[in-house]
């Protein structure tokens, strides 16, 4: 495991370590680092990927995220807008109140 964390620690990280080393290094080092997309690219794919799935408690960080990679908040608000139509209304309207929420922390 890093000295420094690349995601912020996870709540679990006390109890589950190999979890938390494996998010830290594997996904957020290897795959997030692999060269063939750029990290606004996959910062978009992600939270469309969590809006779809409805994964809210994870939605949040890869907003933020994704705002730090470039991505902003109207291509995010567009990304959920588009998504209603293919994802349903519900996670499209859960998505736009926590994007919302996010927006006015940053």
């Amino acid at each position: 495991m890093s000295d420094k964390p690349i995601a912020s620690r996870p709540p679990y990280a006390d109890i589950a370590p190999a979890l938390f080393d494996y998010s830290e290094r594997v996904l957020f080092g290897d795959v997030w680092k692999r060269p063939e997309l750029a990290p606004r690219d996959r910062s978009l794919i992600t939270v469309a990927a969590l809006v779809a799935l409805y994964r809210t408690n994870e939605l949040p960080f890869h907003l933020k995220k994704a705002l730090d990679n470039g991505v902003t908040r109207e291509e995010l608000i567009e990304l959920i807008t588009h998504l209603a139509f293919y994802s349903g209304w519900p996670t499209a309207n859960t998505a736009m109140t926590i994007a919302k929420r996010v927006f006015e922390e940053k």
